[in-house]
């Protein structure tokens, strides 16, 4: 991925939903990135578990971003354009990591697969999101 660094990524998540949810960025590989999200009020639905609209917003926000490392942000730009998650455990609290791993770099579209794990590393959510590449 381009030149990140981990601190200004999350500095720019400042006065945006990534922020309120709680979201950080914690690790850029050359092929992946990863972010925890807490599991709290900010995250729950009316039940008292994780909503599923926050898993979705934590896969949206790692597979998002990361296509935006890729381009030439200059002269291209990146839109989410397909997401398809599968909730497999229900969680409470604690803290939950996902971790996006880019399964396809194409001229005008990105792949991103996305795993959601608790802090006992079991599988939580599933996701995969297409991204759109476009010329400015």
């Amino acid at each position: 991925m381009k030149n990140t660094d981990l601190t200004q990524l999350n500095t720019s998540s400042k006065d945006t939903m990534v922020e309120v949810l709680g979201i950080k960025y914690t690790e850029i590989g050359e092929d992946y990135i990863s972010g925890t999200m807490p599991v709290d009020k900010r995250t729950h639905q009316p039940m008292g578990i994780m909503h599923g609209g926050a898993s979705a917003a934590l896969i949206e926000t790692l597979g998002s971003i990361g296509s935006h490392l890729f381009i030439d942000r200059e002269t291209q730009f990146s839109s989410g354009l397909d997401l398809n998650i599968n909730h497999i455990r229900a969680e409470r609290s604690g803290i939950v990591t996902g971790k996006a791993v880019l399964v396809h770099k194409g001229r005008t579209t990105h792949v991103w697969q996305v795993d959601i794990t608790n802090e006992e590393n079991k599988l939580v959510s599933t996701g995969r999101l297409t991204v759109f590449i476009g010329n400015k």
